[in-house]
């Protein structure tokens, strides 16, 4: 058994020794506050309404603002009012920044306070769940955000370090100071705490993780990122406008604009917009193996949960990550086909009950099944969840290549293909496949005879001639085939990333006047379509070789360039077609979301012409039992 194994399991036992299965006989009389569990779950037996509501200041060992000063963290606490007073209780924490502005979660929630300067209204509904069943949870507004000081950094060391500062405190090895500036400790825990978050905060869990603090016990990572330089490049194409780094963290910072002005500057320069190379600066924001936060050093167990449809945070971000875990971190991971969003919105009751047990399990050391499950939920469509061992399933590779006629077959070919690289949306590079198009190149299978399921990372390989030192290479895999399916498109007031609200609402855990912990409720968004773009790449030429240096192409000369697609677990029905679809920039990917303006794509596109040899060109899809086309 490992140091860390061995540290985990004793605090398990002596934690559980605390608990209180229903129907066991009291110990005494005058019994000590305790927490029941009956069914293998906590019970909800503390009352929200009487909750302590505190605030400290945890000190960073960081000074993001350079003031002179180390950076204090605003941490606001919710815990029973029996904790610290014969009762300790592990923690849930949420870090983000965006308690000011957008707000959290889908209904854009922001905390309120009282005369105090206590939360009375925590965004979502952790406490709400939680605090009665015997959790603390903790809400920390990240540096240089909401009543926090310093500067925020767009996913840097200080944005990791706050984070993991929170964390030390709850453990003893940080200090913390009340308003009067009095030191205070957080005597009321186990110390054992686990990070949740959507997007950003499940970024920042899992670059706490990464440093490999002692204390933090598990994260629910929910469609966060785990490379800042994939959260803004696609292979050295820029996805977000030139300084989006800089804008996001003048975004979440309400301080006066100059107080942070200089480090923004700093970021513009350092991120490298002009050639989107890969470099130190990003390497700081790499979660997998970068300068802070490194996927080895994980010791905290996993949930993880991605949407395969996400344009903010493309569905490679956890799968690069997961592979990288040592393998004896427990994991869990749901898969989907929605864009960027929470499963409480999708999937409510199974998502709470299974987040329920999982906390359980890991900061209470409670004996329930959750670890005996299936490790890995996967959602093929609308109402449509299976589970498995892990991900992605068991697969075979089966490789198909374009032939002049149009079509996609398992056996090679030869001749040639060109277009011209410009910017277009999905939409229109695989829309009519059958028609002419200066702009892509389209290739289709025969119908399929029985259902074909991919699970995995697809990869492609062009031998291309360019007319130019470089072009955007893009590649579409397309689902042909009339069928309803997740609309991940849609995006508005009522519908967004593949939900959309259906009326009424329901609560979650207890409430008050204040915060009730009510939310809409929401369901699956479909739309009945034609086709369906299930993944994509995207790559600069001239970053082939590498992603931290450019090597523009000799024009005229052939060059084979073989990439990743995007992770996806999909399945084609029976009597569709699926369709390769080679093109150039994907304007789906190009927009500028600065609210500046300018309405200006981010890359325009070269203007290259493409030449494609098809003998040289392939796409490898990992399919589940093999393909039902023969070769």
């Amino acid at each position: 058994m490992l140091a860390s194994q061995r540290r985990r399991f004793l605090a398990a036992v002596t934690l559980t020794t605390a608990l209180v299965v229903a129907g066991a006989p009291a110990a005494s009389a005058a019994a000590e506050p305790e927490i029941k569990v009956s069914d293998g779950v906590t019970q909800p037996v503390f009352s929200y309404a009487d909750a302590i509501r505190e605030h400290v200041r945890v000190q960073a060992p960081v000074d993001s603002d350079g003031d002179g000063k180390k950076d204090l963290v605003r941490v606001d606490i919710i815990r029973p009012k029996e904790s610290g007073s014969g009762l300790r209780v592990p923690v849930i924490m949420q870090e983000t920044p965006y308690y000011d502005d957008p707000g959290v979660g889908y209904e854009i929630e922001k905390k309120t306070y009282d005369a105090n300067g206590n939360v009375t209204k925590f965004p979502m509904f952790y406490d709400n769940y939680f605090v009665p069943r015997g959790y603390a949870f903790v809400s920390v507004d990240m540096i240089g955000t909401r009543l926090s000081e310093g500067c925020p950094t767009s996913y840097g060391a200080a944005d990791v370090l706050g984070g993991k500062a929170v964390v030390d405190w709850l453990n003893g090895r940080a200090t913390a100071y009340d308003d009067q500036g009095d030191p205070v400790k957080a005597t009321w825990t186990t110390g054992r705490t686990a990070m949740i978050g959507h997007s950003y905060e499940g970024a920042l869990g899992a670059g706490v993780a990464g440093t490999g603090v002692q204390g933090l016990e598990t994260i629910v990572n929910i469609a966060g990122y785990t490379s800042g330089y994939e959260n803004s490049r696609f292979n050295s194409v820029l996805t977000w406008f030139k300084g989006a780094a800089a804008w996001q963290a003048e975004r979440v910072d309400k301080d006066p604009a100059q107080k942070c002005a200089a480090v923004r500057q700093k970021m513009l320069e350092d991120s490298d917009d002009a050639t989107g190379n890969y470099n130190a600066y990003w390497h700081e924001r790499n979660y997998r193996n970068g300068s802070i936060s490194k996927a080895r050093n994980i010791q905290a167990s996993v949930f993880a949960v991605m949407g395969m449809q996400d344009r903010n945070v493309v569905s490679n971000q956890i799968p690069e990550w997961w592979a990288l875990l040592p393998s004896n971190v427990q994991r869990k991971m749901w898969v989907t086909q929605y864009g960027h969003l929470e499963p409480f919105w999708a999937r409510r009751e199974v998502w709470v009950d299974t987040l329920h047990q999982w906390f359980d399990h890991e900061l209470m050391g409670v004996a329930n099944d959750i670890m005996r499950r299936p490790r890995v939920d996967v959602q093929l469509g609308p109402d449509r969840w299976i589970s498995q061992a892990d991900w992605p399933a068991p697969t075979q590779k089966a490789t198909f290549r374009p032939r002049q006629d149009g079509s996609l077959s398992r056996t090679p070919s030869t001749g040639t293909g060109s277009y011209l690289d410009t910017a277009q949306t999905e939409i229109a590079m695989a829309d009519n496949p059958a028609a002419t198009n200066p702009h892509r190149l389209a290739y289709l299978t025969p119908p399929l005879k029985t259902a074909m399921r991919l699970s995995g990372t697809p990869t492609v390989s062009l031998k291309v001639k360019l007319d130019k030192p470089t072009a955007n290479l893009g590649v579409l895999l397309v689902d042909y085939g009339t069928d309803t399916r997740i609309n991940y498109r849609e995006r508005g007031a009522t519908a967004a990333e593949g939900l959309k609200f259906i009326g009424g609402e329901d609560c979650v855990g207890q409430s008050t006047a204040d915060d009730d912990g009510c939310y809409l409720k929401a369901g699956d968004n479909t739309a009945t379509s034609a086709f369906n773009v299930v993944t994509r790449a995207l790559l600069d030429a001239q970053n082939h070789t590498s992603l931290s240096r450019q090597a523009p192409l000799t024009p005229g000369k052939p060059y084979q360039i073989t990439w990743k697609m995007l992770p996806q677990d999909y399945e084609f029905k029976a009597g569709h077609r699926l369709g390769l679809v080679l093109t150039g920039t994907n304007d789906d990917f190009n927009l500028d979301v600065s609210g500046n303006g300018t309405g200006q794509d981010v890359e325009p596109g070269t203007g290259a012409q493409v030449t494609i040899d098809l003998a040289g060109t392939s796409i490898t899809l990992p399919l589940v039992n093999g393909t039902p086309l023969k070769k």
